[in-house]
């Protein structure tokens, strides 16, 4: 097995294909070294590292096409840290979770604090998706527009429940890289390693006026917020452009070319059009050989930025991604929890559709090699 040679006319120009951190394109890091050298190991609350984050913000409302009265929030840690914090201060009694992979089962937990009522949570195997319940009573319904570990899809809709009950959306896999329309969200929250092709540690978030006023509200209500965790604070230091705690520059350096990439090249409909082309090309292989078929059965609930492709029994998974590992094509493999003899590619918007033209190349002569 380590002696197969992938031969070059099926090697990507990029063999990264992970699904995050993701790949960051070289002129990122070109920007990085030039840019970054007049504002990296300078002061946060300085102009320079203010004008960054501002256009960030300004940036994403443009890639979004912000409603009126919409902001750009971002604050310190991930996504991770959103669902603590919209525990503290976006739910004000009750959440309705949707968990049909990883993120939407940790936000479900997180959902389930201690000073809320438990959350009402629908569950759907891997490889298929949840599906909204309206109940009486529940103030936030959250679900993800992706599930990395599953490779499940979502439509953004808005969720007809009470008067005054908030849309909340995971987008952290989905965001750059998937079109949508962002006035049927009130928060639409993301992290920056995916199709941003930036590094983890900070969260970014699209908050409508009804998450702001819910949020002002919970902070004035004398609930216990910690300070780290107080979208208050989030939403306060953001209308400065900056966070509470000093940010990773090299990310905001890193998302900030990447979102004006984006923007230059087309907007979110560009980035729509090319992960749609590169998740087809796997889907279409996927189902016109007979040792591969999608793990998602339903078309329409897959996604168009991470492919989970189901091998068959008789060709090891494994033995085909360290395969592609030693001749540089890398991150191909499942999901650690789903346990399934798969391989799972990542098609962001910073991937080239042509390399995933080849890696399809690449798989299908790997295969050959193992079972000749």
């Amino acid at each position: 097995m380590a002696d197969i040679v992938i031969p070059a006319e099926f090697l990507p120009t990029d063999g990264r294909f992970g699904c995050g951190p993701s790949k960051i394109r070289g002129a990122q890091l070109e920007a990085l070294v030039t840019r970054g050298a007049t504002i990296l190991g300078t002061s946060h609350r300085q102009k320079p590292v203010k004008d960054l984050v501002g256009s960030v913000r300004q940036g994403l409302a443009d890639l979004f096409d912000l409603p009126d009265g919409y902001e750009v929030v971002l604050g310190n840690g991930g996504s991770t840290a959103f669902w603590d914090a919209a525990a503290f201060g976006l739910i004000e009694q009750r959440a309705e979770n949707l968990s049909f992979g990883e993120f939407g089962s940790k936000f479900a937990k997180a959902a389930a604090a201690p000073w809320l009522q438990a959350p009402h949570v629908v569950e759907a195997p891997g490889g298929s998706r949840a599906e909204l319940e309206i109940v009486e009573g529940v103030d936030v319904y959250a679900y993800p527009h992706n599930e990395t570990s599953t490779g499940v899809m979502a439509p953004v809709v808005r969720a007809a429940g009470d008067p005054g009950a908030l849309t909340v959306v995971d987008a952290t896999s989905a965001a750059g890289g998937a079109a949508f329309d962002v006035s049927a969200t009130d928060v639409y929250y993301f992290a920056p390693q995916k199709n941003f092709a930036s590094d983890g540690g900070i969260w970014l978030a699209l908050f409508s006026p009804a998450a702001i006023e819910r949020v002002e509200r919970i902070a004035a209500s004398g609930r216990y917020i910690p300070e780290f965790l107080s979208l208050k604070n989030a939403v306060d230091n953001s209308r400065l452009n900056q966070t509470l705690n000093t940010p990773a520059i090299s990310t905001l350096l890193l998302l900030d070319d990447q979102v004006q990439w984006i923007n230059a090249s087309g907007g979110l409909a560009w980035a729509d059009t090319r992960t749609k082309t590169s998740s087809s090309t796997l889907y279409d292989w996927a189902e016109s050989v007979d040792y591969a078929a999608p793990f998602v059965r339903d078309p329409d609930h897959r996604s168009q930025v991470v492919a989970t492709i189901d091998l068959d029994d008789a060709i090891d998974a494994k033995a085909v991604a360290a395969v592609l590992r030693a001749n540089g094509i890398v991150d191909t493999e499942p999901y650690r929890k789903l346990g399934r003899n798969q391989l799972r590619v990542a098609t962001f918007t910073a991937i080239d559709p042509d390399d995933v033209q080849k890696l399809v190349g690449a798989i299908t002569y790997v295969v050959g090699a193992l079972q000749s």
